[in-house]
Formats: C-alpha cells, sequence, structure tokens
C-alpha cells in the first residue's frame, strides 16, 4: 500500500518541485513538506486537502487509500448532470426460510445489522462528517440550488 509521503513526493517530483518550494506554493512553513515526505509529521486533515486539491486529485489518492487520481468533486457532478433516470430491475423476492412459511418471522443477519443502534450511530457519524467535508458542502449547496430552481 502506497502512504501519503510517498504519493505526496510523487506528486512532487512529478511537478517538479523542490520540498520548499511546495511548501511556499501551498503557504506552509518551509520545512512541512520535507517533514510530511519522511513521516516525521502528518499533515492535518485542512492540510491534506489542500494538498489534494493543488494537485488536482482526491484525498484518497493522496493517502493512499486509491489508486484513481478523481477529485471527488467531478465525480460527485456526474450525479447532477442532466440523463433520464434509468430504470433498475427490482430483485426477485428473497427465498423464504422453512420456518417462515410456518408463520415464524426471522430477519436476516442483514436486517439484524441495519436496525442495531451501534450500526445507526456509526452511519450518522460517517454521513455527518461526509456532509461537513468541502465536498459534502457543495454537493448540498447543488441539491438545494436545484431544488430551488425547480419550484420556480
Amino acid at each position: 500500500m502506497v502512504t501519503l509521503a510517498q504519493r505526496l513526493e510523487e506528486l512532487r517530483t512529478e511537478r517538479g518541485l523542490s520540498r520548499p518550494a511546495l511548501s511556499a506554493e501551498l503557504g506552509f512553513p518551509k520545512n512541512a513538506v520535507e517533514k510530511f515526505e519522511t513521516g516525521r509529521q502528518t499533515p492535518t486533515r485542512e492540510q491534506q486537502e489542500k494538498i489534494a486539491f493543488y494537485f488536482g486529485v482526491s484525498a484518497f489518492y493522496l493517502r493512499g487509500e486509491s489508486s484513481d487520481r478523481t477529485r471527488q468533486d467531478n465525480w460527485m457532478d456526474a450525479a447532477y448532470a442532466e440523463e433520464p433516470p434509468v430504470s433498475v430491475p427490482t430483485p426477485p423476492p428473497a427465498a423464504r426460510c422453512p420456518r417462515e412459511s410456518a408463520g415464524e418471522t426471522h430477519g436476516t443477519v442483514l436486517d439484524s445489522l441495519l436496525s442495531g443502534k451501534q450500526f445507526r450511530d456509526l452511519l450518522r457519524a460517517a454521513v455527518l462528517d461526509t456532509l461537513s467535508s468541502p465536498e459534502g458542502q457543495e454537493l448540498i449547496a447543488k441539491a438545494v440550488r436545484r431544488e430551488l430552481s425547480n419550484r420556480r
């Protein structure tokens, strides 16, 4: 797996920048990029977003969590492309457990997972974290603008 330090060094050398030059471009202290690339310091979330934006890559790519350089705002825009809705076929009903046909109803393991409080809390935290990100805020703003324009 590629680390943030390795990915940062790769992106910097592709642009032909020195460590101090990149630090200056980003408005960071002179030796910040050196610390990031050597692993002596981890950039804050805001610094990671600034670096990703500068190089035009996603934060996932910068952190080595993805090999896709696409910025999130680029693929999120595709969700709002003016295309006709795609009809999704409905899956066939799941096979019933023999006990269900005898009048007993038992949910699946997935049903019990999805209905659990811990899962709901984790999902809520993930959604709120995503929506509070710059990409999430832009997505909300686009949805509001579209809704307002549809009401006119």
